[in-house]
């Protein structure tokens, strides 16, 4: 029983053991059990690039996330930097469940086309209806902005850190899968496509 209890408190330590900040983790857990659950509804996978480079996008996201884990913060000794308050922290909540929502919104709109990896799928085509008619990326926008949400609830630094590593992660990926996807797609369409339509950013620059 003690061993169960220590393993239990271990896992929920750090910003996990404190409300509101347990809701960012609910937010999450919620969101990665269901996008792998829906990992199935994906169409066959018909080319994907095999260089190294096509996935070093992954290094920062896979740093950025453990250093955005409370385990991390606790091992360095790291503290909030600011204190955002009760009503920040669900404020901020509130932006990472619209972050986390953007995502799922894009997904069901991209439908079988959708994969995790940079790939070209079975009858792929540019889409640009929907959250796409905002960014070109919307999948990656709701995921930067969600982020970018819990890493300045949490406010350590080691938190803050990880946000902006998976940030320039997802940006890189967004960056590797558009020369794909030129190369791979009619490049008239998806370059008309660029032309109107940002990035990552509504509003902004389309480059």
């Amino acid at each position: 029983m003690t061993n169960s209890n220590e393993i239990w408190n271990l896992i929920w330590s750090g910003w996990l053991a404190v409300w509101p900040t347990q809701l960012f983790a609910l937010i999450w857990i919620g969101w990665l059990i269901s996008w792998v659950a829906a990992s199935f509804w994906s169409a066959r996978t018909e080319k994907r690039p095999m260089t190294w480079a096509a996935g070093a996008y992954r290094i920062p996201i896979v740093i950025g996330g453990l250093l955005l884990t409370p385990w991390v913060a606790e091992a360095f000794g790291a503290r909030p930097i600011w204190n955002v308050g009760i009503a920040g922290a669900y404020t901020l909540a509130g932006l990472t469940l619209a972050g986390v929502l953007f995502t799922w919104w894009a997904r069901i709109h991209l439908g079988r086309l959708w994969s995790n990896a940079i790939t070209r799928k079975q009858d792929h085509r540019v889409v640009d209806t929907g959250p796409y008619r905002f960014v070109r990326h919307p999948i990656y926008t709701g995921l930067i902005a969600a982020i970018l949400a819990t890493g300045a609830a949490v406010a350590t630094v080691t938190a803050l850190l990880g946000a902006a590593l998976i940030s320039l992660g997802l940006w890189q990926k967004a960056r590797i899968e558009e020369s794909f996807l030129i190369a791979e797609l009619d490049p008239s369409a998806y370059r008309s496509y660029r032309s109107r339509v940002p990035m990552l950013i509504p509003f902004l620059s389309r480059h």
